[in-house]
């Protein structure tokens, strides 16, 4: 390889052929037969290379997932109104699973352990756009939905998918929302009005 090849493979160019080869040995072997030694002779680079960048496979895989999907956290649906808005986000998380697989999905959380905790608070930044946004509506009062709560239809929707190994159904996204979510937030602004009401 020339020197003006090995500068073209630098940075950027060099990151994209990684990342492409993690998609191919993905596609050939799975996420059980991934190997960072077999994406280094995809990408025609060396496995030092990778691991200086990614040091656990997950990470590696993590970031093709980055570069190959945009973040939802990055295009917050905005419908206008709450009901709508989180609905939407699920109906793409959804979407988003069915498009990587189980075998993926599967093999992602198993390592969960491994990565970076801020990594699954793409759906919980989410929530927050979307819950700020419903209290400048006035549909829920500011701060009244706890973390857990607002991170409760993503679980779910995560739990549906891990158990089922197949896309969720919109039926079942529409369930979570109507009858779990929704209802325990208006729970709570109806407990947060009696507690500020004057007491006779």
């Amino acid at each position: 390889m020339t020197g003006e090849a090995k500068a073209r493979r630098r940075g950027t160019a060099l990151e994209a052929a990684i990342l492409d080869a993690v998609w191919d040995e993905l596609d050939a072997s799975g996420y059980a037969g991934l190997t960072i030694e077999n994406v280094a002779a995809r990408a025609r680079t060396g496995k030092q290379v990778i691991y200086r960048r990614w040091p656990r496979r997950a990470d590696l895989v993590l970031a093709a997932l980055r570069y190959r999907y945009p973040s939802i956290a990055d295009d917050v649906p905005d419908t206008g109104s709450l009901r709508g808005d989180v609905l939407a986000v699920l109906r793409r998380m959804a979407q988003r699973f069915g498009e990587f697989g189980p075998d993926l999905v599967h093999g992602l959380m198993a390592e969960a352990h491994e990565l970076d905790p801020g990594t699954f608070e793409v759906i919980p930044d989410a929530m927050s756009v979307i819950l700020r946004r419903a209290a400048d509506r006035g549909e829920v009062a500011p701060g009244a939905v706890s973390p857990r709560l607002a991170r409760m239809p993503a679980d779910l929707v995560r739990h549906e998918m891990l158990l089922t190994d197949r896309p969720v159904p919109d039926e079942v996204l529409t369930e979570i929302v109507d009858e779990l979510f929704l209802p325990l937030v208006r729970a709570r602004r109806r407990n947060q009005r009696e507690e500020k009401a004057p007491h006779a």
